[in-house]
């Protein structure tokens, strides 16, 4: 958590973000320390939900302008590996986007919706509903909402 728990619900934000790209560390951790710290689970929720969102956008976006050849290139997929991945996005579309808050698999699955090309609109909004509902979860098994 780098130490990000700290800085309150500017952590929490910085924190949640980044655990949403690349950077492997728990955003359910810092979100549980935070909300310990503070008691205020309106504004960790808020906080964190949006923090947790942008950085799943950001992913996205990373993913959309991505191109096959790259990642045939730098990470050694083969062609009908891609087809096979991008059948699975297909035949579930957008839906997928739920699942965006799964720890580790969670940051895959919204590259991979941006890469394929997922409808944006629904995609982000459908993210923005799994990482509110994550959140809100963690509110009420501690009852602090």
């Amino acid at each position: 958590m780098f130490g990000l728990e700290e800085f309150g619900l500017l952590g929490l934000f910085i924190g949640t973000f980044l655990a949403a790209t690349i950077f492997p560390f728990s955003s359910d951790a810092l979100y549980l320390a935070v909300l310990a710290a503070t008691g205020n689970p309106a504004g960790c929720l808020i906080v964190g939900t949006l923090g947790n969102w942008l950085g799943s956008v950001f992913t996205y976006w990373i993913g959309w302008i991505g191109k096959w050849e790259w990642i045939e290139k730098w990470f050694k997929v083969k062609p009908e590996t891609l087809r096979k991945q991008k059948a699975r996005i297909d035949r579930y579309g957008v839906w997928v986007a739920l699942l965006c808050w799964v720890p580790v698999v969670g940051d895959v699955i919204a590259i991979a919706l941006g890469f394929y090309k997922t409808r944006p609109f629904w995609t982000i909004v459908l993210m923005l509903i799994g990482k509110f509902a994550r959140f809100l979860i963690w509110n009420l098994v501690y009852g602090l909402f």
